[in-house]
């Protein structure tokens, strides 16, 4: 794991355009909308098992059918790679495992 650098920075809005990318504070967040709960709670349980597997853990909330997601890497005060993995590893989750689910931009 390491601390991205600026240039890296730049490219995450084009590799990830639904995420919102804070380079100040050093955050990558978004926001999940699924059909239903059980959608949601399905994809927070996937991404649950993944980043305890990872040691990398997001900061996020659940309302009914939405989840919202912010990766950080507070040991390297901004984003790491192992943000970066944590967010595609949510995208082909949320692709794969969620049928008919609609995503929003954060």
């Amino acid at each position: 794991m390491r601390k991205l650098e600026a240039t890296e920075l730049a490219g995450l809005a084009a590799e990830f355009p639904q995420w919102q990318v804070d380079t100040h504070i050093g955050t990558l967040s978004r926001n999940f909308v699924f059909g239903d709960f059980m959608q949601a709670f399905a994809f927070m349980t996937h991404v649950a098992i993944a980043s305890e597997k990872h040691n990398h853990h997001p900061e996020w909330s659940n309302v009914y059918n939405q989840v919202a997601i912010t990766w950080t890497t507070h040991d390297v005060r901004g984003l790491s790679t192992n943000d970066i993995d944590m967010a595609r590893l949510c995208e082909q989750a949320f692709a794969g495992n969620v049928a008919g689910a609609v995503a929003t931009a954060a």
